[in-house]
């Protein structure tokens, strides 16, 4: 256990500033800092040129959820001089992640450490920080906190995303912003209403790369684009069970498995649900579609203006109806937009690849994840992540004169959320905007657990032809949970 921290999950702390002159001021708009987020902690005191940021103009923003990204999350807030972390929720209190990118422990107990360590290093930080295992009970006693960040499993996602606004916080949520796509509609529709200002987590939407491919391809730089293929080589690295579980090994010590399950039906611990495995799980996670689509098709929703498809269409492995198919390639189609003509966009997970384009030089590879734009007048093709375009061959790039640049840049995801809670604007990834884009990434989900082509009312959220797909556009809340209550 982690040095001077300890299971708790009570406790609410005092913010000597009254609560409703905060709120105010951040509405107002206050002086908005300009680090930029990194993976490792720099004491603020040390950050250079800033000096005293007042409790007034601090952002006390609370974590609900602390496995890996949970922490990767923390460690970015703490290097912005202007944020406090007054109180994080989590079902566990430490596992080992090592086997994953993380590479190290996570949960309450490690997050603990993270925090205190840091906010110990800043003479003016509060030294505390609360930590709960119900993210109700801590929005109900923590009286301080301004915003939530939230990078629980996607199950999760949509039910901690509505009881935070519902208590009027701002919102950052991780990937795929919902578990399904009615929750998706939810959470955008609660975002507006509740006028709270809200970020998802795909993280190269705030860069540089994602803003070039747009510009380039709204200034004509390869023509009118028809054609669009995207893919991640990350997959099927959680379990490769096909079936559920057997066995009842003992539920890990200090891990909630009850409250872990959420809406999910209850069913008895096993290792291959939590704390990792969860994402191969129909009732958990969203497979590889929903791990990676949200970062690397997003290029082509912001450019390409892309609204509701009117088909999608899957080729999978065997579909197991509790685990997420082990590759997958879902074709979307959708209609002329204004000027734009029909577009076809393609996912490829798993190691699936899409055909190599011509252009591209014998000793060029795709890479593990990108996007390809096909258009009349020559193909572009991005990293993954939002990362930079390039024209192909390079020949073309050399010789592509850039347009201007015309989308205002960022100082990083979380910089770019916390000056819109600042300033009282809109973040660049709000839920307005990455609500739609998760709903479509996960009705290919939904065509591949119909086994046919859908085809799509995306205003009445209907497969007009495969009433079967309801199920999984909803499905059914348990242990007295609701989307909002519980």
């Amino acid at each position: 256990m982690p040095d001077n921290v300890e299971p708790s999950d009570k406790n609410a702390s005092d913010d000597a500033t009254p609560k409703s002159s905060r709120r105010q001021f951040l509405a107002d708009g206050a002086r908005a800092a300009g680090a930029v987020a990194a993976f490792s902690i720099v004491p603020r005191h040390v950050l250079g040129g800033r000096g005293y940021v007042p409790p007034s103009e601090r952002v006390n923003v609370a974590v609900i959820g602390t496995g890996g990204q949970g922490i990767s999350n923390i460690k970015g807030l703490l290097n912005q001089p202007d944020v406090q972390i007054p109180a994080i929720c989590d079902v566990n209190w430490e596992s080992d992640y090592s086997r994953f990118y993380y590479g190290g422990k996570a949960g309450r107990g490690p997050a603990l450490k993270v925090i205190r360590d840091a906010q110990a290093d800043n003479e003016e930080a509060e030294k505390s920080c609360n930590d709960y295992v119900d993210f109700r009970e801590m929005l109900s006693k923590e009286s301080s906190i301004d915003a939530v960040l939230i990078a629980t499993p996607d199950h999760v996602h949509a039910i901690a995303t509505m009881h935070s606004m519902k208590s009027g916080k701002h919102v950052y949520c991780e990937k795929p912003l919902t578990h399904s796509v009615h929750e998706a509609r939810a959470v955008a529709k609660a975002a507006k209403d509740a006028k709270v200002v809200t970020q998802m987590g795909n993280q190269g939407h705030s860069g540089e790369g994602i803003r070039l491919t747009v510009e380039w391809l709204r200034a004509g730089a390869i023509g009118p684009v028809r054609e669009v293929h995207a893919w991640s080589t990350a997959g099927r690295t959680w379990t490769e069970l096909t079936e559920s579980p057997t066995g009842t090994p003992g539920v890990p010590e200090n891990f909630d498995w009850k409250r872990w399950q959420g809406p999910v039906a209850q069913r008895p611990y096993h290792g291959e649900y939590a704390p990792y495995n969860w994402r191969g799980w129909w009732d958990y996670g969203t497979g590889a579609i929903g791990d990676m689509a949200c970062h690397n098709m997003d290029p082509a929703f912001w450019a390409l203006d892309l609204g509701h498809p009117t088909t999608v269409e899957a080729c999978s492995s065997p579909v197991s109806p509790v685990a997420t198919s082990k590759y997958n390639i879902i074709r979307y189609r959708f209609p002329a937009r204004g000027d734009m003509p029909p577009v076809e966009l393609s996912w490829y997970d798993c190691g699936l690849m899409p055909p190599r384009p011509p252009e591209l030089e014998h000793d060029r590879e795709l890479g593990g994840n990108g996007i390809l734009f096909i258009g009349d007048k020559g193909v572009i093709k991005c990293g993954g992540w939002g990362g930079s375009p390039r024209l192909i061959p390079e020949t073309k790039m050399k010789e592509y004169a850039r347009p201007e640049k015309t989308i205002a840049r960022t100082k990083g995801h979380h910089r770019d959320w916390l000056d819109a809670i600042k300033n009282g604007t809109r973040s660049c990834a709000d839920f307005e905007y990455s609500a739609h884009l998760t709903e479509v990434v996960l009705l290919g989900n939904i065509a591949t657990r119909v086994g046919k082509m859908i085809h799509w009312d995306g205003e009445a959220m209907k497969a007009t032809n495969a009433p079967d797909a309801d199920q999984y556009l909803k499905p059914a809340y348990h242990n007295g949970w609701e989307l909002g209550s519980g």
